[in-house]
């Protein structure tokens, strides 16, 4: 697999459109902390390690609502083929703020309004809304 973090945005998309309520993938520390991103911000309801025998996997479980699911789009932006770089002032704003952005900065993975309030730049991963 030459991407696994656009493989953990699919597996999400996925679930999401068949309406699982969690979804399991090969854990990894980037993949995790975009999970937790995801769970601060209220579009998934926990993010959890699982060991499973020899490896370890990321449990994640959806969030739903009445009007549908949390996660209504997710696109990976930066790809191996292609990086995406920020700076501080050019930082996305996704759906006029109602979105959400996350950057691989120097600091660690952030969403973009904790970048923008740190003020640093980065690697714009992915956009969610």
């Amino acid at each position: 697999m030459t991407d696994p973090i656009a493989d953990m945005l699919t597996r999400i998309r996925n679930a999401v459109a068949v309406k699982k309520p969690e979804v399991l993938m090969p854990f990894s520390k980037a993949k995790y902390n975009i999970a937790k991103i995801l769970e601060e911000e209220a579009y998934v309801d926990k993010v959890e390690k699982v060991n499973n025998g020899v490896f370890s996997e990321l449990k994640i479980s959806l969030k739903y609502t009445d009007k549908g699911p949390a996660i209504r789009h997710i696109k990976r932006i930066s790809k191996p083929g292609q990086r995406i770089y920020v700076s501080k002032k050019e930082l996305p704003k996704v759906l006029d703020g109602y979105g959400l952005a996350i950057i691989s900065t120097s600091s660690g993975m952030l969403s973009n309004k904790q970048a923008w309030q740190k003020k640093v730049g980065g690697e714009l991963v992915c956009e969610i809304w």
